[in-house]
C-alpha cells in the first residue's frame, strides 16, 4: 500500500482527489494540508511515501518545501501536481528534487500511475509536458539574447538591488512569479545566483 499525503491550498482539490485515491487498491490517503508549512508537520509524523505537491501555494510555495519534504524522510518522493507546465516550472522543480510532474486535469488513472510510478524510483513527467521539456534539455545552452522581456525587467530590478518582494511590488506580480523568473534568469545565464547574474549581464552589455 503507498501512503501519499495531499499538499495543495484548494479545499475542493484536496477533497477530489482523496475521492479519486481511495477508489484505487494500492494507494491510502495519509493525509491532506493546505499550505506547505502544515503538509511539512504531517509529513514528519505520518511519514508518507508520495507527496502530492501543488506548486502555488500561500507563504512558502511549492517550489520552495520540494527539498524540505525529501529531506523529511528517507523514503519520501515529491510529485508535483499543478496547473502550470512551463519548461521553466517544471525545470526548477525537478532541479529542486522532485520525482515527477503532474498537471491538473490529469485522468484518475494517470495519477495512479504517476504516484506508483515515482514511488518505484522512476522519474514520471506528464506527457503533455515530456516533450517540449526534452526539446529543451537537449537544446545548447541558451544565453541572455534569450531573456523574455519580463526576465529582462526582473533582471534590471535584481541590479538595482530589489528583493523579490520588491520587484513584485514594482512589476505589480505575486512573489512566487517572480521566483520563477529568477529561477529561468539564473538557469539562462548558467549562473549559481543573482550577483552572478548581474555580473555575467553586465559583461554581455545588458546592464
Amino acid at each position: 500500500m503507498i501512503r501519499v499525503l495531499l499538499v495543495d491550498d484548494h479545499p475542493i482539490v484536496r477533497e477530489g482527489l482523496a475521492t479519486v485515491l481511495e477508489d484505487c487498491p494500492d494507494l491510502d490517503v495519509a493525509g491532506a494540508a493546505g499550505s506547505a508549512e502544515e503538509g511539512l508537520v504531517l509529513a514528519e509524523t505520518l511519514q508518507p511515501d508520495v507527496v502530492l505537491l501543488d506548486l502555488e501555494l500561500p507563504a512558502m510555495s511549492g517550489l520552495d518545501a520540494i527539498a524540505r519534504f525529501v529531506r523529511s524522510g528517507p523514503a519520501i518522493r515529491v510529485l508535483i501536481f499543478t496547473a502550470y507546465g512551463t519548461d521553466e516550472r517544471v525545470l526548477a522543480a525537478l532541479r529542486a528534487g522532485a520525482h515527477g510532474y503532474l498537471l491538473k486535469g490529469a485522468p484518475a488513472e494517470e495519477i495512479a500511475r504517476a504516484i506508483t510510478a515515482v514511488h518505484a524510483g522512476e522519474t514520471y513527467v506528464d506527457p503533455r509536458v515530456a516533450g517540449s521539456l526534452v526539446t529543451e534539455m537537449m537544446a545548447p545552452r541558451r544565453f541572455v539574447g534569450t531573456l523574455t522581456e519580463r526576465e529582462r525587467e526582473v533582471l534590471h530590478l535584481i541590479a538595482e538591488g530589489l528583493p523579490n518582494k520588491g520587484i513584485a511590488r514594482r512589476l505589480d506580480i505575486s512573489e512566487r512569479t517572480v521566483k520563477f523568473h529568477v529561477t529561468s534568469i539564473l538557469r539562462k545565464l548558467d549562473v549559481d545566483n543573482r550577483a552572478g547574474a548581474v555580473a555575467t549581464a553586465a559583461q554581455r552589455g545588458i546592464l
